[in-house]
């Protein structure tokens, strides 16, 4: 199903860049980034001699972390062609929530430990913040 409004083509965006994010966790992010190290205090090699399990275990982590975020990035797009371009009860609510829940919270937390990516990941937040202005504007010119 294609979307047939601007708001569910930007909210479709959203999802696309969530499913994106969430397969760079399964298959591409390392189990450190350079910053992780940096923000406790330590180096990969103090991590490695005192933990030696623990990249293993951070890689697993990531790969079912990824996969939320893939799910809920598919999510969003069914949202966006379905609930959000017919304008369902509660749909503009439930796409806020899922939004802000998400990605937001990721960005909030990015900037809490000063991630290299936090201005990339509050970017990443534009499609659900767009698509429910413009929603809310195309509801009001019908």
């Amino acid at each position: 199903m294609k979307p047939r409004n601007l708001s569910s083509s930007v909210l479709a965006l959203g999802g696309i860049i969530l499913m994106g994010l969430g397969l760079y966790f399964i298959f591409i992010r390392p189990p450190l980034l350079p910053e992780d190290p940096r923000y406790i205090g330590t180096t990969v090699a103090e991590i490695q001699a005192t933990m030696p399990g623990l990249l293993i275990w951070l890689s697993r982590v990531f790969w079912v972390m990824g996969g939320y975020i893939f799910t809920t990035g598919l999510l969003t797009v069914y949202m966006a062609v379905t609930a959000l371009q017919q304008l369902a009860r509660g749909a503009r609510f439930v796409v806020a929530l899922a939004g802000l829940s998400s990605i937001g919270w990721m960005a909030v937390v990015n900037f809490m430990i000063d991630s290299d990516f936090k201005w990339l990941l509050l970017a990443f937040n534009l499609p659900w913040i767009v698509a429910l202005v413009v929603s809310w504007r195309e509801s009001r010119q019908t």
